[in-house]
């Protein structure tokens, strides 16, 4: 099967989330399977040119306000799968890819990706064979389904394709003035309740939501949540009328990167059977911090995360005289809203011996706090799926989640036995200290805590299980245009 991937961000080309880790690595687990696929991605400034290729050195994108022109360069083979960029420097030669340096959006957003969508499909028919899937990811490619069922829908290279939208984070939806329809190469048939109006705006996730053949989210429990009022984003009676066509596949991880086993940034490696290293990388963890003499029985608890509200920071700051009482450290690394960052400089501040801070983004430290901890705590008030709990799983290190989206459906409650780690559901610093206290308190026992340890490093979270889900989407909706086209 022919699948092409559409999405705005893609490692090793760019990347400001869990996005382009999932479209870096989807595909070649699709292709592990047999399958062709593809990619397209913008050029950015960042990304480094490749070859334009002979027959795509101008593709002209159609939109109202007056014909553009991109060139459809290729980005190479990445792990056998082949990468093509869309340079169109009008729209990409910047700094950011979604946002200026000043951290607000660039104010053509709507137009930028537009012209992405419209060029990326333009370039396919330049560049490649017809796929059967095209399989488009959030707000910035979600106007792709739009565009193949007003503007494609009698061009015979897309006769038997499908179209496949993710939806990695129902917050972002794209919402832009009505007034961008003529731009975008859309007339007024699509502006009603039941196409891209939202409140008198437009909106290009709702757009994706509506016309693409199939809608999958990251994690079974965040597919079910987003169908409600609390986490629908005023989405959810669209969703709820999609319900038969959506579903949650849980994100894979790259164990290549991120395994305890092999993992050349940490201070010791270890597995499931001998777990000195362990023990080694925890000491190496607080002597980085600027902990002199490290007491090794006292739990280190570990945080990695963007410093948002959506990540639930406002909770440790509730319980942040309690954590402050307890024997434990906590180690934290990430940047984000400037609110919280604050949050973490006064409590390292308040607590130099409990709170150990660095506000930054730091890869190679990210994997020693993994390493190094011995609990990791996930509060979110919504996680659509999470990975760094399931890096933790792997390297032994106990996750404390909130029972929400992905976070849900990857941890088991230990019941002293069975399980992974620990949850609370109440969205309050109170049930997020009961979980911790749980925690700590099974860390005093150490035969159940080597079981729960062990229990989660033999957890497999490949992307092989997930590339097959996805397979069996893409094959049901090839063989349903099969059928229906046969019947016509």
């Amino acid at each position: 099967m022919r699948i092409t991937f559409i999405a705005s961000e893609c490692v090793p080309y760019s990347k400001t989330g869990g996005l382009a880790d999932v479209v870096g690595a989807l595909p070649e687990a699709l292709s592990t399977l047999g399958h062709e696929v593809e990619v397209i991605v913008p050029r950015y400034r960042s990304t480094k040119p490749g070859a334009v290729l002979p027959n795509a050195a101008s593709v002209t994108i159609p939109l109202s306000s007056g014909f553009r022109f991109a060139s459809i360069q290729s980005g190479g083979a990445v792990k056998g799968v082949p990468h093509y960029l869309v340079d169109c420097p009008e729209f990409f030669d910047r700094d950011g890819l979604y946002q200026s340096k000043d951290g607000k959006d660039h104010p053509d957003n709507a137009l930028r990706f537009a012209a992405f969508a419209l060029a990326a499909l333009e370039g396919l028919k330049r560049v490649s064979k017809p796929p059967e899937i095209i399989h488009c990811h959030d707000w910035q490619t979600a106007l792709a389904p739009v565009y193949l069922k007003k503007l494609y829908a009698n061009d015979p290279f897309f006769k038997h394709s499908s179209s496949v939208l993710t939806i990695h984070n129902l917050g972002y939806q794209g919402l832009f003035d009505s007034q961008i329809l003529p731009q975008i190469s859309l007339d007024g048939s699509v502006f009603n309740i039941d196409g891209l109006e939202f409140f008198g705006k437009v909106n290009y996730l709702k757009g994706g939501i509506v016309f693409a053949d199939f809608i999958t989210t990251v994690s079974s429990k965040y597919a079910s949540e987003i169908q409600t009022p609390e986490f629908g984003y005023g989405l959810e009676g669209v969703l709820q009328s999609r319900a038969s066509r959506l579903q949650g596949i849980m994100n894979g991880v790259d164990y290549d990167a991120w395994n305890p086993a092999t993992d050349k940034l940490i201070a010791a490696r270890y597995t499931p059977k001998n777990l000195d290293g362990k023990l080694v990388s925890k000491r190496a963890l607080l002597e980085r911090m600027g902990v002199r003499h490290p007491a090794l029985d006292r739990p280190v608890v570990g945080i990695v995360s963007r410093f948002a509200a959506q990540k639930g920071f406002d909770l440790i700051a509730d319980i942040a005289g309690e954590l402050a009482r307890m024997d434990l450290h906590v180690v934290a690394l990430g940047t984000g809203e400037p609110e919280f960052e604050q949050l973490f400089r006064d409590l390292a501040a308040s607590s130099p011996d409990k709170f150990m801070v660095r506000v930054a983004y730091d890869n190679e430290m990210a994997h020693q706090i993994e390493a190094g901890s011995d609990i990791f705590l996930m509060p979110s008030r919504y996680e659509p799926c999470g990975l760094n709990q399931i890096y933790s799983l792997k390297y032994g290190t106990v996750p404390v989640v909130r029972a929400t989206g992905g976070l849900d459906d990857s941890i088991q409650e230990f019941d002293g036995t069975d399980g992974t780690g620990f949850k609370f559901s109440d969205y309050s610093g109170p049930a997020l200290l009961d979980a911790l206290s749980r925690a700590i308190k099974t860390y005093r026992q150490p035969e159940a805590w080597k079981r729960l340890v062990q229990n989660g490093m033999k957890c497999d979270f490949s992307w092989s299980a997930s590339a097959r889900a996805y397979a069996r989407i893409y094959e049901q909706l090839s063989a349903s245009k099969g059928r229906t086209q046969t019947a016509g």
